[in-house]
């Protein structure tokens, strides 16, 4: 995992701004493929809950999270 594109998906669906995952894999310059081992490592490792709204087509967080990265 590369700590720098886990800050860059946090930081977008926290806004509410990822689009679809193909539109995200292309923000952060990873596959789609890559996107999706991202999301399962967030959602069960950091027992963070991510979900996807088809409507509004982008990813948001379905619980209150606070992640906290610490730029060293």
């Amino acid at each position: 995992m590369n700590i720098i594109i886990l800050m860059q998906l946090h930081d977008l669906i926290k806004i509410g701004q990822t689009g679809t995952p193909k539109q995200l894999a292309e923000k952060l310059e990873i596959s789609p493929r890559s996107l999706h081992y991202y999301i399962i490592f967030m959602k069960t490792k950091m027992n963070v809950v991510v979900l996807y709204d088809k409507k509004k087509e982008t990813y948001y967080y379905g619980a209150p999270c606070n992640l906290c990265f610490i730029n060293v």
